[in-house]
């Protein structure tokens, strides 16, 4: 296992220390439009990865005026001033390469995979959009992406199965005012009351070099390489500072239950508590407790509730992290002429045992092992280290952040991991959602007296 260990780290150029620690080497500087630069050199493939993140998610919209963070992933693939419509895709797949983004609640990121030899071509395509977007954007663009993105939140949401369970949840776990207390991908009424006014105020304020961290890793030549970004991005003109983003304290005081009927066939259950900020106290252990108690055929609730008691078609649980506050969640499928409130007792009662008893070393070690080997999978490619390298910028300020993070997980011992469910996952600080099929509410989880 050591062997295999090292020879993934040497073939995505992560450096070992004293055999346990984990370094990806960087150079980092800083334009003076603001705009943070990380380099890291790999040589394995003759390829580089662009990555860039705009420090702007959902949680930066307001009340009222959602959605605007993802509308504009969109937006920014319909040209700017120096690069036709249609032209950003075609360009970048003639040379070799490909592309894409993403919104989350915090961030959005856009990268780039190219042969070594079409550097520039990236390089010219994100800095044309960061200075330039506004130029060529027009109402009849900006309605495009409208529709297209309210087709998606149709398609993703309303006409999925289970599809509105996400949207429920966020509502119910944060106050009004709480940035993470709407979806990512809006809401229908806010994308339709948008203006084109509102859209080019979101952009002037949020996509700036000095609110964005660029990421550059793979086959390169640091010195040449922080040149052509000079070249590319230094006349790119600096915006007013984001300020730093406050939030309110989210708190659930008492249990919440919620039932929704929709058009599926099984009946499914949502347990979900409000947990602590990534990276703070207690993230880590209930991530291990997610395995201990769903990560895989042989974990508790996996093993109880499909394969002993076969009361569960799949069981899943997780630990969300997010900067401003976490979410922690079990969720499962009944099988047919089953209830979720018999789920949701046998779920109470394996949360009562880790409560009372903490989980064997075995358990540990085995979600702890599971943790690593996804770990080093993000580092066995050239994308999966720019973003991780652009992911710990963000989140700690040391792009380089692998072994702290790693450190986390195998410093815990089963009593933390007790400790941190008795804190967090208690009975009157969560939400529980029964989505059941339409007629059938007497299938949906019922408060049982303890």
């Amino acid at each position: 296992m050591k062997r295999l260990i090292t020879l993934l780290l040497i073939s995505s150029s992560v450096a070992l220390a004293g055999g346990t620690r984990i370094t990806v080497p960087y150079t980092r500087f800083t334009l003076p439009n603001g705009l943070d630069v990380i380099l890291h050199e790999d040589h394995t493939v003759p390829s580089v990865s662009v990555n860039l993140w705009y420090h702007v998610g959902s949680s930066r919209e307001k009340p009222g005026r959602t959605g605007f963070a993802h509308l504009f992933e969109h937006i920014m693939f319909m040209g700017s001033k120096n690069v036709p419509e249609g032209k950003f895709d075609q360009w970048l797949e003639a040379a070799g390469g490909d592309n894409n983004g993403s919104t989350t609640t915090d961030r959005t990121n856009y990268y780039e995979n190219v042969p070594t030899s079409a550097l520039d071509l990236p390089l010219f395509l994100e800095s044309d959009r960061m200075g330039h977007l506004l130029e060529s954007m027009t109402p009849e663009k900006v309605d495009a992406q409208r529709a297209v993105v309210k087709n998606e939140r149709r398609e993703s949401y309303e006409n999925q199965p289970y599809g509105m369970a996400h949207l429920l949840l966020v509502d119910n776990l944060y106050p009004p005012d709480h940035p993470y207390h709407w979806p990512t991908i809006g809401s229908m009424a806010d994308l339709s009351a948008a203006s084109f006014a509102d859209v080019q105020q979101f952009f002037r304020t949020y996509y700036l070099p000095n609110n964005a961290s660029l990421v550059i890793a793979g086959d390169i030549d640091p010195v040449k390489t922080r040149a052509r970004i000079e070249y590319w991005f230094s006349d790119v003109k600096a915006g007013p500072s984001v300020p730093p983003q406050a939030s309110p304290v989210a708190y659930i005081a008492s249990e919440k239950r919620i039932v929704q009927e929709d058009k599926v066939q099984l009946p499914r259950l949502y347990m979900v508590w409000l947990t602590p900020r990534m990276f703070a106290p207690g993230d880590a252990e209930l991530d291990l407790l997610a395995n201990v108690l769903a990560g895989g055929k042989n974990s508790r609730l996996y093993k109880r509730l499909v394969y002993d008691m076969q009361i569960a078609q799949d069981v899943t649980a997780y630990e969300d992290s997010h900067p401003l506050g976490s979410t922690f969640g079990i969720v499962a499928t009944a099988r047919s002429g089953h209830t979720l409130t018999e789920i949701e007792r046998s779920v109470q009662e394996e949360i009562d045992r880790i409560k009372r008893d903490p989980p064997a070393q075995r358990e540990l070690d085995r979600a702890v092992n599971e943790f690593e080997a996804s770990f080093l999978d993000r580092l066995e490619t050239i994308s999966g280290k720019a973003n991780q390298l652009n992911a710990y910028l963000t989140s700690t300020g040391n792009p380089d952040y692998f072994s702290e993070d790693l450190a986390r997980y195998r410093a815990i011992d089963p009593r933390a991991v007790q400790t941190m469910a008795d804190t967090w996952l208690r009975d009157n600080g969560r939400v529980i959602l029964s989505i059941v099929p339409t007629g059938r509410k007497d299938l949906a989880a019922q408060k049982e007296t303890r």
